[in-house]
């Protein structure tokens, strides 16, 4: 098989493959010395069709399969053989005119390869990147005392409603005098935060509310969104919600005040585990150490967005085979449509010109990735998981197994080797750089990132 590759702008490829008799000749008789084995006709032994037959029905499909096979063969090898960095697939070209693989050989066929741009990006101490550490100090530990206490508290009840109270009653639609209208809405055990009203006049009407107080008020003006009327009313449509307009009463029934736990040992066994801090200062610390880690790996995250953007800058705008990528484009995604393309496409190259960059990173500094490291990543994702609940001491064996259910999805397993090639390639490049370290607070630092 003869194979040609052209290139004059170095990002739109032809390739051309002029496949003989020979490169297929025998793997088609084979093929169909096959399919005479299995072959069912009626009037006929198995293994006893005459060959004729069978090439006559099978004969042209088989002969088309394998030559895609051996000119996939021999294109990947081509590729892999000159090292030409192609980007998604090799879709046939334009330039191609029909082949009849019924008549005699050579074929000729024609495939567009989108090239790579050719450049290079190296890292060394004579690139400076600035790294922010994020101070833990003690207004920090004290929103995170609070959030525990938050989370470890609970409901108590109430005689009189204040701020923040949950309120619970029976809510009765009215009509235009003010009387329950017969067949009305009517909701037994419904739910109020008053706190949470937007509108004042309506939340003025729940202002030193008592156990038993018959209230009254209109949920339209008082809440903004169909939703929360829906919730309200425990409807099944929000649009049928929002039509109702009308006055209701509202019985209270029970008043709920929330009490954060106390800052004692109780909280400090529920959040690190029985007898792993004896007092508060010790509670206080052990939270500091945990701040300190998901504050490295704060800054850890912006340090990569940085090289990110330090990368970019140093390697310029490239060119790449815009067409051409979009034809790619579109083929992977061909339930989308050309709206699709052409709305997604920019921000595409971007990601692209990223990947290039990183993978250039990546192997300059020989980072591998283990299947150990993919279960650490896992792990840690759970881990986090588990934190924002609140769950701060959940045993390694649990946390594990957890792991591995989510590592049993695929496109869980494709996040987790992403983002372990991420944490890799910060390590590593935190040692090749010179970082210009930086004290920031965490508020400026949450401000830093929304620019990015």
């Amino acid at each position: 098989m003869k194979v040609t590759f052209e290139n004059p702008d170095k990002v739109n490829g032809l390739m051309t493959l002029t496949v003989e008799e020979a490169d297929f000749k025998n793997e088609v008789e084979k093929e169909l010395k096959n399919y005479r084995k299995r072959a069912q006709v009626p009037g006929f032994r198995p293994g006893m069709v005459p060959m004729g037959l069978i090439k006559r029905q099978y004969g042209t499909a088989v002969k088309v399969d394998v030559i895609n096979k051996v000119m996939g063969q021999e294109m990947y090898k081509y590729i892999n053989d000159n090292h030409i960095h192609m980007l998604g697939e090799p879709l046939p070209s334009s330039q191609q005119v029909p082949v009849d693989v019924e008549g005699e050989a050579p074929y000729t066929f024609m495939f567009d390869i989108a090239v790579a741009p050719d450049f290079k990006i190296e890292l060394t101490s004579d690139d400076h990147i600035e790294y922010d550490e994020i101070n833990v100090d003690d207004k920090l530990i004290d929103q995170q005392v609070q959030a525990y206490a938050q989370r470890a508290g609970h409901y108590e009840k109430a005689e009189t409603y204040e701020s923040n109270d949950m309120l619970k009653g029976d809510l009765r639609q009215l009509d235009e005098n003010g009387n329950t209208l017969e067949g009305g809405i009517t909701v037994e055990s419904a739910l109020i935060m008053p706190e949470y009203i937007k509108a004042d006049d309506q939340k003025k009407v729940f202002d030193g509310c008592k156990l038993g107080d018959i209230l009254t008020f209109n949920p339209r003006k008082a809440y903004e969104s169909n939703a929360e009327l829906k919730g309200l009313f425990k409807m099944d449509d929000a649009e049928e919600a929002g039509k109702v307009e009308s006055d209701f009463s509202y019985q209270i029934t029970e008043i709920s005040r929330f009490t954060p736990a106390k800052v004692d040992q109780q909280l400090f066994d529920g959040v690190f585990g029985e007898g792993t801090c004896a007092d508060e200062q010790a509670f206080r610390e052990k939270i500091a150490e945990g701040l300190r880690a998901t504050m490295v790996d704060n800054s850890d995250f912006k340090f990569l967005q940085d090289v990110r953007r330090y990368c970019e800058q140093k390697v310029g705008e490239q060119t790449y085979p815009v067409e051409l990528l979009k034809r790619v484009m579109k083929n992977n995604n061909r339930d989308k449509g050309d709206d699709y393309v052409e709305r997604n496409f920019d921000m595409s190259i971007k990601e692209l010109n990223w990947h290039l960059i990183k993978e250039q990173l990546v192997e300059a500094n020989q980072i591998k990735i283990e299947d150990d490291d993919v279960k650490r990543t896992a792990m840690e994702a759970a881990r986090a998981q588990f934190a924002q609940y609140g769950m701060s001491n959940v045993p390694d064996e649990y946390l594990e197994n957890y792991a591995q259910d989510m590592l049993k999805k695929r496109e869980m397993v494709d996040n987790f080797v992403d983002r372990s090639i991420d944490r890799k390639l910060t390590e590593v490049l935190k040692n090749v750089v010179t970082l210009d370290r930086k004290q920031i607070s965490l508020d400026d630092f949450n401000k830093s990132m929304q620019a990015v």
